[in-house]
Order: C-alpha cells, then structure tokens, then sequence
C-alpha cells in the first residue's frame, strides 16, 4: 500500500455511501498471498468475499517486486556468470552482458503472466468475488470507507504486507536511491553499486548485480553478514562472494549520505574510523516496515508491537475479534508461503461455524532459503538453539567435498550440518552451505514432522548420484567416519 488514493475522485469531499450489511461477507484489505489465499479458502466456505487492494498491483512483494523477479534475474546472472567459470577442462566458453534492459523486461513479462495467470485468473470466475482499487480505511471495526463508499463486512482479514524500510540517514531522502520495487526494472545496470544491508534481501541482490559486471560493495551494520546464523557459515559466505570480487564491509555505521563522487557518496565509521564510499548508485536493503498507514486501525481497535506490526494470536487474530491479520503486515517470519498459510488459516478461522474451535498457527517444521551461490538455507535448530531448550545437543558438518554429486559437478563448496540429540538420535535441525543446498531441505523437513531419527536418514535408500545423498552422509556421520565407506555401499 502506498499513502496516496488510486481513484481519481476526491475522497474527502464526496459523502460515504453504505452498502447493505450481508452475512457471511469477509471483507480482505491488500492483494498480495495472504489475501488471495484467505479469498480461495473462504469462497470454499461459501462466503462472499471483497478484495481492497492499493499500491502495488495485484500479486502483492513476492509477484510484483520480490521473489519472482528477483529469482529470475539471479538465474541470469548465475548463468552468465557460470558460463565464464565453469571449472570442465577442454570448454571454452563466453558470455557478456548484451542488453542489461532486455533482461529486466523479460523479467517484467514474466511478472505480469504470474500476476495473470496466479492471482486474477484463480479468482475470475469466482462470483462472490470482488476486487476494489483504493485506499481502505477503517471506520469502525466492521466498517471499511474505500472508494467513496463504506463496505460493511461480518469478518476483516488485513494483510497489507510491508515494504522496504527507510532508515533515518541524513542526506538520503536527497539522492535517488533503490529499493527492490526499482532495482528490478532498470533499464540499464549502473556502473557501481552500494548496497545497505547484510541480511538475505541485501545479499542476494549484491550477488546478482556483481555478477552482471557491476562493482558492488556491501555495508552491513553488524559484524557479520546474516548475524543470526552461525559464523563458520557466514564467514564461509563471506570469502566466497567476496571471492567473486564483491567487497563486504562489516561494522559499518553509516553516517551520512550526499551526491558526489561517481554519483553518491557514503560517509561512515569502521572501528571508529571514518571511510567515504561511492558508487552510482545506492540499494536500500534495510529491513521490512508493515504497510499500516492510512488504515486508522484506532478505530478498529487493533494494536500494534513496538515496531508497528499488527499484534495477532494463534488464531491469526488481532485485539479486535472480528478482525485477523495474515502476512508481512503481522511481521516475523516474512515468507511468501507463510503469508500464504496464514491468509488461509485467517480465512478458515474468520469464516468458522459459531462454536466451533479455532485452530492454531504452526510453523514447525519452517525450512528457508537465501538465494546467494552457494545457498544459505535451515530448517529447525540450529546448535545453540538446541542446547538452549534442553537437548542433549550435537552437530556433524559434512563437507560437500564428501558428496559424489558435489564432486562430479566440480563444485565442493559449502557443507551440510545436521544436529541430533544424543539420548534419542532425533534430528533437531539442519544448516546448509552448498550450490543449490536448498533441494535438502524438505527431506529434513519431513524428518523434523515425523520425528525421524538420524539412524532412520541413513538407512532410507538416496538415489547415487544425487544431491540428497549429503543427508545420508551426513546422518552416518553421526557413528561412522565416511572416509572409510565405498561411495556406493554405505
């Protein structure tokens, strides 16, 4: 959502018209996962369904400005940059960069074909549904003003998802910087990029720039790039993307912002000493704020946290009963299909018999990804986090130079870690570091559900040579020393 009203009437000065009351109608503001998952799952149910959405298009981040453009330019920039690395004695082979334009409006058309084909193609033939371009506001918590009209809805489900947070940096509101909204629709690559931030977001995009022929430079506040993890992961991450030739500056306090330079400088403080550096161009990739403006949730009732997310229960409810939230707006975790499940399970408790038992958010297992070369991805726990709950905790780290697939595609990088506990040989969680390592994850995934044991992993049949055989390696790990194993008689 964005601050300002699509429709081209005045909305102040035109009277609110009321629209008759109609049970069972669930009124949905925002258009993005969230709200279309909780639209299919209460058209289900029979109940008529209105759709409020502004600002982004239909499809919401993930179609319109995250996942799908950015995975599909981080897929040319892999093959691009694969193509004049590939590690295969007697191939020569070269690539450059053409057209930086055709690439991102091939990106664009593949944008609008989801957005078509995935969100206004599900509901079309919907007939109790409605989809409204506005700015929603609430009136009271059954009323919502959008349009020039006041819509009355039995249930309200927001999910207006969240957009790039803007720090308070003096001098960056002077300067024309990106975010992923623009990043993705440049017609031509800058020459050099700076890029704020060290987490997934930040990370994946630095990666793609930098393999399309742009100097980028990362600058991350912490002392690490993604902090949250382990540093034997993050400072195996670091040598290689800056391998690569990107350059990760951690520790950084940004002081400033003003144009100079090649097009913008940044002046900061490392250990205490000042640095100025310059680029072209400036990515914000600064965390998430949750797109709440505008909405007067005071007169609905809803509270917000401390960093102004909609406070939601188990149930996907807010403070006010009647209402829900479902995706970004609700904050943590901000995942595509998570906003998705929470839409639906918003919807389902929001069109639920009177009576009946909600049913609660469950997020275990929830494996994630982050899109760099080799992919960072976990599910589970991770070491600490294991001790910390009470497990008798222990971790194996396999190196993919251990993996045949690994071997015969001539790239070892990385390794996969799995965590046990030693009393009952559970699997607890997994971390991995690998090209492509995120295809482990709903094998582990799967075994956190069923409460597998790591003694189970090794015995279930891998196909030899597959990417998968790491998780049977490394659950052998565990009691054997694979070193010692035939390749294909484990």
């Amino acid at each position: 959502m964005t601050d300002c009203c699509k429709t081209n009437h005045n909305c102040a000065s035109e009277p609110a018209q009321k629209l008759p009351a109609d049970p069972g109608h669930l009124g949905i503001i925002g258009g993005g996962s969230a709200a279309f998952a909780a639209t299919t799952r209460a058209a289900e149910r029979g109940w008529r369904v209105t759709i409020i959405n502004d600002g982004l298009p239909i499809g919401g981040t993930c179609v319109n400005v995250g996942c799908v453009p950015s995975k599909s330019l981080i897929r040319a920039a892999e093959t691009h940059y694969r193509n004049k690395h590939h590690p295969f004695d007697g191939i020569k082979s070269r690539s450059e960069v053409a057209d930086f334009g055709a690439l991102t409006r091939q990106t664009h058309a593949l944008v609008e074909t989801l957005r078509q084909e995935k969100y206004l193609d599900v509901v079309k033939d919907l007939p109790e549904v409605k989809i409204i371009e506005g700015r929603a506001k609430f009136l009271s918590p059954q009323e919502v003003e959008v349009a020039g009209e006041t819509l009355i809805a039995d249930r309200v489900i927001i999910a207006t998802g969240a957009r790039t947070h803007v720090p308070e940096i003096p001098g960056l509101a002077e300067i024309d910087y990106l975010i992923t909204d623009t990043a993705f629709e440049l017609a031509a690559a800058p020459k050099s990029l700076l890029v704020l931030g060290g987490r997934y977001i930040a990370l994946e995009c630095a990666q793609m720039f930098a393999r399309l022929g742009v100097k980028t430079t990362v600058l991350q506040r912490s002392d690490r790039i993604l902090p949250t993890e382990s540093a034997e992961l993050t400072d195996a991450l670091t040598g290689y993307l800056c391998g690569e030739g990107l350059n990760i500056q951690t520790g950084v306090n940004v002081l400033s912002v003003r144009p100079g330079g090649e097009g913008v400088e940044i002046e900061a403080s490392i250990e205490g000493k000042r640095q100025i550096f310059t680029a072209e161009r400036v990515l914000l990739a600064t965390g998430r704020t949750p797109n709440t403006d505008g909405l007067n949730l005071k007169a609905a009732g809803v509270a917000l946290d401390h960093n102004g997310f909609i406070e939601v229960d188990a149930h996907q409810q807010t403070s006010t009963p009647g209402i829900y939230g479902a995706g970004d707006v609700v904050g943590d975790p901000m995942f595509v299909y998570t906003a998705a499940y929470e839409g639906a399970l918003a919807a389902e408790n929001a069109c639920a018999v009177s009576g009946s038992n909600p049913r609660e958010r469950d997020y275990n297992p929830l494996p994630w990804v982050v899109f760099t070369d080799p992919q960072v991805a976990g599910v589970g726990m991770d070491l600490q986090q294991a001790k910390a709950t009470g497990h008798d905790a222990e971790t194996i780290t396999l190196p993919m130079s251990k993996v045949p697939r690994a071997l015969a595609a001539r790239d070892t990088r990385g390794f996969l870690q799995l965590i046990r506990d030693r009393r009952t040989d559970r699997i607890l969680g997994a971390r991995v570091l690998a090209h492509e390592g995120s295809e482990l994850m709903m094998e582990i995934s799967l075994a956190l559900r069923h409460e597998m044991t790591a003694g189970e992993l090794a015995s279930m049949f891998h196909p030899y040579l597959t990417l998968s055989e790491a998780v049977k390696l490394a659950a052998l790990s565990f009691g054997k020393d694979v070193d010692k194993l035939s390749c294909c008689a484990t």
